[in-house]
């Protein structure tokens, strides 16, 4: 990584220095468009976006606009928000322009950066997508930057969770104070008008949440009528906090899915009996891979609890499962740590992020066994409906950037997977904070009894502290010394992102303690003084040293520590940082050195003295990239394996918008390749075609082809999961796992697309010329978005009968006919079970 470094660390030099003159060019046209009448603003953009529409070269007229652009955006900006683009913003607009990720520290006033792209790109009136990490984020930024925007004549939409969708309304302008002054951190909602969410998308920038950008395109793809369409391709898109988009969530790909069977008591059973095993005697635990493994002595045990003799022969597959699933969630799945329990339903949370994930679901039953665990109401199982890594949805993008405090430790994997450059721009005023080495503590009582002290000590002289955590148990742990030190504080643990934006803005002021999860609150500025910021407690906050970043823990990614530092020393403020560390630390414990360990030991140091040993420290930095390491190749796997399914989902959804635009060309192209290989199907198709009239059939075929589509992927995609969790097996007989799964994939893709071919030909026959046959496609009744989190063992539950596709024939088949699916068993076996 240190020649990359290096490598890397020249070509943002070379990018600067090779951006300078376009610089250069902006700050020349300063003058003359800051006399420029406001009328004169959505003027020039009509003029840029009629320049764009007669161009044959789109790309190159945007660059021959780009420093007019960029200048008239600068003063849109000094004219509303009464802020001006320093020469540094705008390298980090060129860099987003250009496709690149822009490393910005905190404070350098990224979200007024993005606007400077954003608005060039969305001159093409083809959409631009700014994606952030939560819908509270989102929100800020439209009524932020949406004055800017409206002030350009360009309009701007938000698309949030559970199907919200705003347009931002200029209207409102006795609002403006209030804005101008909080609005950095409260939303003002005046400013923001409910719209569909079609409508949110045809507006010229649209800000969301990743997720919801994902989820759109899956809904997409399984709607029944171009009407529920509400994307409109993807042109560009810049991504906030891109390296925990990109990178953090990247091993979790997203599942849109349907309910499918409920097998409750299986869980409550189950659980029952991983209550009685105990730990290293009747399971073994790996933290490492989060893995756990039963021993004889546990399956004996649990063979007796069940009343029988063997479970692999008795009862097969799905009791081994549920039996590991259930241990899994007693050994490894903490509450408040890896999940909490609210409102009677368990809720996620993020361990990057600290963030809670409503609507996520862990897969194959792990969910389902944590609610049996903490005696809730048990779900019932999902089914795939169609799924996409984040890696490949944000491939389809003509063009993606990013902007983050923290790419470069990254910068190799956001290369190699996104083809996306990081390029670090300077900051405007040199960074005075100081970092401090870690202390190092033999135990987690010992450190929170030193942090403690220590907070208790600058909290005296008026120093402000913000207080990193990397969970909601710790949050709450730390809570309890600070009390007892008489030490008031304020704690947020990422569940209410709006309410804790506008906490987090005032860690700055005097005296203030804030614990929080590692993110909670990201994305929102801390001004010494508070904010809006007050002259004399700035200065006096400034003089007491700045903010006092304390982590509690190092993270398992190195970004993460950087991100937490970087919330202190703010555009050359001062401010200060240090890392609390002890040996019981989930990731010394389990990454470090058993030489650590001993050598405190031996040396007597009392539980709360800590000691500063570089050692020490390199340990902790080897283990984090160890970490990282791994994490990187999990995600190289993952993407991998979605590389084999983007083929397939790519055929199977191109098909699907054909059908669903009613092509008239791709309809008749569909029934030519049906009747290639049946010599009958020809006749059968014009005699119900010459009935019906060729509007009413070929709509018919549509719908049919849409309904026998869904159906077979959503089969397809459950036999491919499957087939993912059994390949690994086959390393034992020296064959390559993702080999074999591209092998296989292949094959049961082939099959499938002639099934399609026979179910489709089967139910073009069995149209009723006389009445209308009804077509009851799976419409979407609201399918659940489940965000899958890890993967397990496969389960044989959660294949639900398909009782729609009975609707489709127009006679029902007998019991000992072959089943109308095109499996080739009896109905009876099969659908008629």
């Amino acid at each position: 990584m240190s020649i990359f470094s290096a490598v890397f660390g020249d070509e943002s030099v070379k990018f600067i220095k090779n951006i300078n003159p376009i610089v250069s060019k902006i700050n020349a046209l300063e003058a003359d468009i800051s006399i420029l009448p406001d009328s004169d603003f959505p003027k020039k953009t009509q003029e840029f976006k009629d320049k764009l529409a007669q161009s044959e070269d789109k790309k190159k007229t945007l660059e021959d606009i780009l420093p007019e652009a960029f200048a008239l955006v600068r003063e849109a900006a000094k004219r509303n928000l009464k802020e001006r683009h320093y020469d540094v913003q705008l390298i980090g607009g060129i860099a987003l322009h250009e496709g690149k990720i822009a490393e910005m520290r905190t404070g350098e006033g990224k979200t007024l950066v993005a606007v400077l792209p954003a608005y060039l790109n969305a001159l093409t009136g083809e959409g631009v997508h700014i994606i952030t990490v939560n819908d509270y984020l989102s929100r800020i930024g439209a009524v932020l930057m949406g004055q800017v925007y409206n002030f350009l004549g360009l309009s701007v939409g938000v698309i949030n969770s559970q199907n919200v969708s705003y347009l931002y309304d200029a209207l409102h302008k006795e609002e403006d104070a209030e804005r101008d002054q909080v609005g950095e951190f409260k939303i003002v909602y005046d400013f923001l008008k409910p719209c569909t969410r079609k409508e949110a998308y045809l507006a010229d920038i649209t800000y969301g949440t990743n997720h919801e950008y994902g989820f759109d395109y899956l809904r997409d793809n399984l709607a029944t009528s171009i009407n529920d369409l509400v994307q409109r391709g993807h042109n560009y898109a810049i991504v906030d906090e891109v390296d925990s988009i990109l990178i953090d969530e990247a091993r979790t790909p997203l599942i849109i899915s349907s309910q499918s069977g409920d097998s409750e008591d299986f869980y409550v059973k189950f659980y029952q009996i991983a209550k009685q095993l105990k730990r290293d005697t009747d399971y073994e635990v790996d933290e490492k891979l989060k893995a756990i493994s039963l021993t004889d002595a546990g399956i004996t045990k649990a063979e007796q609890l069940l009343g029988i003799e063997n479970i692999y022969t008795e009862k097969g597959i799905k009791y081994v499962h549920h039996l590991e699933t259930a241990v899994k969630a007693q050994a490894i799945f903490e509450r408040d740590k890896d999940y909490v329990v609210k409102e009677g339903e368990v809720v996620i949370v993020d361990p990057f992020t600290g963030r809670l994930q409503p609507g996520r679901r862990w897969s194959e039953g792990i969910h389902q066994a944590i609610e049996a665990k903490e005696g809730v109401k048990i779900e019932k199982e999902t089914r795939s409906s169609g799924s996409i890594t984040f890696q490949n949805y944000f491939r389809f993008y003509k063009k993606l950037s990013g902007m983050t405090g923290t790419a470069a430790t990254s910068a190799e994997e956001f290369l190699k997977v996104y083809g996306l450059d990081v390029i670090v721009i300077p900051t405007n005023r040199p960074i005075i904070r100081k970092d401090h080495n870690d202390l190092i503590f033999q135990t987690e009582k010992g450190k929170f009894q030193a942090i403690a002290k220590k907070v208790k000590e600058l909290n005296e002289k008026g120093q402000p502290v913000l207080i990193g955590t990397i969970s909601i148990e710790k949050n709450e742990l730390l809570s309890v010394y600070l009390k007892q030190e008489g030490v008031q504080h304020t704690i947020l643990n990422a569940k209410n992102h709006e309410k804790e934006g506008e906490i987090i803005a005032q860690a700055g002021k005097r005296g203030a303690v804030t614990i929080a999860t590692n993110m909670a609150g990201r994305g929102i500025d801390i001004k010494l003084g508070g904010n809006p910021q007050n002259k004399d407690e700035y200065e006096f906050v400034k003089s007491a040293g700045g903010l006092f970043v304390l982590g509690t823990e190092r993270h398992e990614a190195r970004r993460i520590d950087n991100q937490l530092r970087g919330r202190s020393g703010r555009q050359g403020d001062p401010g200060a940082t240090q890392f609390y560390v002890s040996l019981e630390d989930d990731l010394m414990r389990v990454f470090g050195s058993d030489k650590i360990k001993n050598m405190m030991g031996r040396f007597g140091i009392p539980e709360d003295q800590p000691i500063e040993n570089k050692f020490i420290g390199r340990t902790l930095e080897s283990a984090q990239a160890k970490i990282e390491g791994f994490h990187f190749d999990s995600r190289k796997h993952t993407l991998e394996y979605d590389d084999v399914m983007n083929h397939q989902r790519k055929i199977i959804y191109e098909r699907r918008q054909k059908m669903l635009r009613a092509d008239k060309k791709g309809i008749e192209a569909l029934l030519s390749g049906i009747a290639e290989t049946r010599e009958e199907f020809s006749k059968i198709a014009e005699e119900k075609r010459s009935k019906l009239g060729d509007e009413a059939f070929l709509e018919t075929v549509r719908r049919i082809a849409l309904y026998t589509t869904d159906s077979l992927w959503m089969e397809h995609l459950e036999a491919m999961d499957y087939l993912r969790s059994s390949v690994n097996l086959r390393a034992y007989g020296q064959r390559e796992p993702i080999v074999e799964y591209k092998k296989d994939g292949l094959m049961m893709f082939k099959e499938m697309e002639e099934t399609f071919k026979e179910q489709a030909a089967s139910l073009v026959g069995t149209i009723n010329t006389e009445a209308h046959v009804h077509v009851h496609p799976e419409e979407n009744t609201g399918p659940k978005q489940t965000l899958i989190t890890s993967h397990t063992e496969p389960s044989e539950l959660g294949r639900p009968k398909d009782s729609a596709r009975q609707d489709l024939a127009e006679k029902k088949a007998g019991r000992n006919d072959p089943c109308p699916c095109g499996s080739g068993k009896k109905y009876k076996k099969c659908h008629g079970a």
